[in-house]
């Protein structure tokens, strides 16, 4: 059996290879992983260990603090930041269970944008294929563990920043419900709409990494019968431009799970989807939340450039009267509570996570229209989670020349049955 230390230097070394061109990672730990890694084979020989997540490989978002160096989220301005003293709670989590830290991943400035692109670190290439978008904003994080650079990668997810990487680069990507995993020590965009979430190659992965950063014992996870299972597909809004490949393996999924004994029914959301559209239609939540994150330099012009699709946005959110932003934040109360209540007949929810396969990076570079265009599909489908305070996973899907993602949605506080039917879902579409 492969050791810890024999996995990470197989990791390091293809790293190693690449070290001019490097755009997944932006910074290695080599070190401190090695010792890691060895601390968790000498456990293993000894017959100890500290749980599943022990001598596991695992790289973080470069949005969360590791002692001793700045936190940069992906921005020039933040390069110059004060290290951090201590380490994210998530982080120092992940280390009492044994995790090995390798890095912290590229990712997309300030978390805001989903194509995955960076204008300063560079834009990671998908894992399938590297002249494909990766997905945002935790972009590194799918491409490391769609690549196999990470066991298991940590993200954050504030409109779908976990599942669209996940679902672009063919891998497990699980957005929390809101507030469930601490936010202590991860640089923020929205502190209503951040969670976050692990990024794995299995659900199994994504359930013990989650019970290990929200401080609960991970527990061997038990699959849900699918028998008994009630599906709502939101047809609709939610399915409209979707790639013709992706709306196929959708449907051949629901039909394997139907034939498993589970029951699909249309589940019509498109009113509450409307209503908050108009709730928001002066500034998105997320925008209006970052613009008061970011106040200090969109007022006081910086002479460090920042990417003008994560600056145009926070720009004019900051510009709207914090009586609509009260307004808004009251109406999202009232709309999350009639979403729950819409859901009550179903277990989950099921449709694409996304309603394309990745897109060519230099075609989002050439043509401003397209990228627009494509960061609104992006996002469409993974954001009502977020906006209805839900739950939400990514399962790649069979049947497609390029990765494609199946998004379960669980009601808010629902994980642990979400993950449970994930699994299932998973095990049935793996067979």
């Amino acid at each position: 059996m492969q050791s810890v230390r024999d996995h990470l230097e197989i990791i390091l070394s293809r790293l190693a290879n690449r070290a001019a061109d490097e755009k997944v990672y932006v910074k290695l730990y080599a070190e401190a992983a090695r010792a890691a890694a060895d601390a968790s084979d000498a456990r293993g020989k000894a017959g100890l260990s500290l749980g599943p997540l022990d001598g596991r490989i695992v790289s973080i978002k470069d949005l969360f603090d590791v002692a001793g160096g700045p936190t940069t989220a992906g921005s020039l301005i933040r390069a110059g930041a004060a290290p951090a003293t201590r380490d994210a709670v998530i982080v120092q989590r992940l280390r009492q269970a044994g995790a090995v830290i390798l890095g912290k991943t590229n990712m997309t400035e300030f978390a805001f944008t989903a194509i995955g692109d960076n204008p300063h670190y560079g834009t990671p290439g998908n894992a399938a294929d590297a002249g494909l978008i990766p997905g945002g904003s935790s972009s590194g994080a799918g491409v490391a563990v769609g690549e196999g650079t990470s066991d298991i990668s940590i993200g954050s997810d504030t409109g779908g920043s976990v599942r669209i990487p996940a679902s672009l680069n063919g891998v497990v990507g699980f957005k929390p419900t809101a507030r469930r995993v601490p936010l202590a020590g991860a640089f923020p965009l929205s502190m209503t709409l951040d969670s976050i979430g692990p990024l794995a190659r299995s659900v199994a992965d994504c359930a013990v990494v989650d019970a290990v950063m929200a401080g609960e014992e991970p527990t061997v996870l038990q699959l849900a019968p699918l028998a008994t299972l009630r599906i709502g597909i939101p047809r609709g809004a939610l399915f409209g431009e979707t790639q013709a490949e992706v709306a196929e393996a959708f449907e051949a999924c629901i039909d394997r799970i139907g034939r498993a004994g589970a029951r699909a029914a249309d589940l019509p959301i498109d009113d509450l989807i409307a209503e908050m559209r108009a709730a928001t239609r002066r500034g998105t939540i997320a925008s209006m939340e970052g613009a008061e994150v970011h106040a200090d330099w969109l007022t006081n012009d910086t002479s460090v450039p920042v990417d003008p699709h994560v600056t145009g946005p926070l720009s004019r959110a900051l510009a709207v009267p914090a009586s609509d932003y009260i307004r808004t934040i009251r109406r999202r109360g009232e709309l999350v509570a009639a979403m729950a209540e819409r859901l009550d007949t179903v277990d989950v929810l099921a449709l694409p996570t996304v309603p394309m396969v990745a897109p060519s990076i230099a075609a989002m570079a050439g043509d401003e229209v397209l990228r627009d265009r494509t960061e609104g599909l992006l996002l469409r489908n993974t954001q009502v989670a977020n906006q209805f305070d839900l739950c939400a996973i990514s399962l790649p899907m069979p049947g497609t020349k390029l990765p494609t993602g199946l998004m379960l949605v669980g009601r808010h506080g629902d994980d642990k049955h979400l993950l449970r039917i994930a699994a299932a879902i998973e095990a049935l579409l793996q067979g």
